[in-house]
């Protein structure tokens, strides 16, 4: 397990435009995993996934706040898992963060439908290979 802040290496592989996978918890107690893209904010130890209110990771957040979240990042034989407490949120200033930092990772805007918000992922736990 890696602690924050991480190395220069890992710090890399995360501004690689990559897609991810995210693990939240259906209220039944189940996983569901979804592919997503996401961005990684070293400074503030938040990932970010934009999406809309109404898709099956927001509502199993907003279902149980406080609840985590874990991120896994492959490419090849090289991986990291970001983990921690999330949280949706549909404030302005916090998605147009997300918007900026999407756009600067994957070089273009994310889509902008109705109801758009970021999922912040408070990451307490990394764990990666060959970074």
């Amino acid at each position: 397990m890696m602690s924050l802040p991480l190395p220069a290496s890992v710090e890399a592989f995360l501004a690689e435009p990559h897609l991810a996978t995210l693990t939240t918890f259906r209220p039944d107690g189940s996983p569901h995993v979804v592919a997503v893209r996401f961005t990684w904010d070293g400074e503030a130890g938040l990932a970010r996934v934009m999406t809309v209110a109404s898709s099956r990771k927001a509502r199993n957040l907003v279902a149980d706040p406080g609840s985590r979240a874990a991120l896994c990042q492959v490419a090849g034989f090289r991986w990291i898992t970001l983990e921690g407490a999330a949280t949706v949120f549909d404030d302005p200033p916090r998605v147009a963060q997300g918007v900026r930092r999407y756009t600067r990772r994957y070089t273009s805007p994310p889509p902008n439908p109705p109801g758009r918000v970021v999922i912040e992922i408070a990451v307490d736990r990394v764990m990666g290979l060959n970074n």
